[in-house]
Formats: C-alpha cells, structure tokens, sequence
C-alpha cells in the first residue's frame, strides 16, 4: 500500500485557477496522503507530486480530496483502517465541497492504490460526481499493484465516460517521474 500525501496549491486552497487546455477545460482530482509511509516520513504524498506534474503540464484545475477523518498515525494503522473501508465497501466523508465538474471535458482521477484499488475516499469522490459524458483519466501511485483495478473501477462506475489508459508509477519514485508523465499524456493527446 503506497500512501501518499498532500500539500497546499500555489493558489487558494487546493483550487488552482482554470484554464484551458488543448482538448477543453480540464480537472485533476486527486487524493494524497502525507507523514507515515512504507518509505518514510512524507512531507507530500507521493499522488499529490504525481497530480501537480499532470496539473503543470495540462494547465488543469486541481482538487484534492480531503477526508474529513485524516488517514493519521503509523503505516501500519493507515494500512488497517484502509482495509477495514474496502472490507465495510465505506465511504469516508469528502471534507471539502466537490466541485461543480459541469464545465469539464476531461477529469484525471488519482490516488495511491491501497489493497488493489483506489482508497475509498475517492470511491465516495465517484459515487458522488457524475462524470458520465466526459474523458476520464485514472492515475496512481502503488508499492508494485500497478493501476489495481481502477480502469475497471472508472468504467463501471461511468459506463458513458471515455475511459482513457491510465498511469501508474512506483510512489518512491514520483518525485523522478515527471519525464514519463509527460510522454504519457503525450501518448493520450494531452
């Protein structure tokens, strides 16, 4: 289980200022979490670096999803706790208000993969956002799962969306990955 971090925007909050991007208005959602982690104490999650380079290079919006019950403490209770969610099919409350994706063509959505699959706060994150008619783009951060199952999870979830390949990288080597990020969203149109 990677678990990342998060870290404020230059901009108010985690809200970056909009523009837009070759192939329309375009939002990076993510959800990162910081301190404990199987690689040490983190100052910013590794998704959170992962979402900034995909923000810079897209001139995206940012959001990032805050749960209103922190993932604290050790690794070992971080991986307990996230467990116990996708054992209970939880839904952890978003604090922040989510936003109004209504003048969105392309969402990215990430977060580390936590026991195979997205942490269930960014299930609650879906299950509340209708991104049906959009391109949906996932992306994460693991310890070796990949994607998990993510792709599957976004096309069930919205079976009226453009599901594009994701990407994953290794959350330890994040900080490093902005090149490959890039060649990525080449490689998608972006």
């Amino acid at each position: 289980m990677a678990t990342p971090q998060t870290q404020k925007s230059e901009t108010t909050g985690s809200h970056k200022i909009p523009e837009q991007t070759k192939s329309g208005k375009t939002l990076v959602v993510y959800f990162s979490r910081k301190g404990a982690n199987f690689d040490g104490n983190l100052k910013v999650g590794h998704t959170k670096v992962v979402a900034d380079f995909i923000q810079k290079h897209t001139k995206a919006d940012e959001y990032e999803i805050v749960p209103v019950q922190d993932y604290s403490g050790t690794y070992d209770e971080t991986t307990d706790q996230a467990k116990k969610e996708q054992q209970e099919n939880a839904r952890p409350k978003i604090k922040n208000p989510l936003p109004d994706v209504s003048s969105y063509d392309t969402v990215f959505i990430g977060g580390p993969i936590w026991w195979g699959e997205y942490p269930m706060i960014v299930r609650t994150f879906m299950d509340a956002v209708d991104l049906n008619g959009k391109t949906v783009i996932p992306f994460t951060t693991a310890a070796g799962s990949g994607l998990g199952n993510t792709q599957e999870a976004v096309r069930k979830q919205y079976p009226q969306a453009k599901v594009l390949d994701g990407f994953t990288v290794e959350g330890t080597k994040a900080d490093g990955a902005e090149g490959q990020i890039n060649d990525w969203l080449a490689k998608i149109g972006y």
